[in-house]
């Protein structure tokens, strides 16, 4: 089963990331983000990351670099309700973007596509 480590801050998205992706056969691991991500990150080992941008303590592109820095081949995904953030992406070292929604789809397809490779 594939873990996959979900950083996000709003508790009620947490949930609906643990439901949705449970129900696709995922072992979804959450945290709010910050200075706690790396740690949890090396705790857990997961397949995948989806990272929201807006992290509490530390911003998301600094935690990016940190897992990033521990494992380069570690896919993340990071997600924005911001549509801005977005222009810069290519210029940023994660694997892709979503822009945030109650509809998983996107990120359910983005999360195959990566795993798959």
């Amino acid at each position: 089963m594939k873990r996959i480590l979900i950083v996000e801050d709003e508790m009620n998205l947490q949930q609906l990331y643990l439901n949705e992706l449970g129900q696709e056969g995922y072992l979804v691991e959450t945290t709010s983000g910050g200075d706690r991500t790396i740690d949890r990150v090396k705790e857990l080992s997961p397949q995948l990351v989806v990272l929201d941008l807006k992290s509490p303590d530390l911003g998301g592109l600094q935690v990016l670099e940190q897992i990033k820095s521990y494992d380069e081949h570690l896919p993340v995904i990071l997600s924005s309700a911001y549509t801005t953030y977005k222009h810069n992406f290519s210029s940023w070292i994660a694997d892709a973007y979503i822009i945030k929604s109650v509809d998983l789809e996107k990120l359910k397809g983005k999360i195959r596509e990566l795993l798959s490779c």
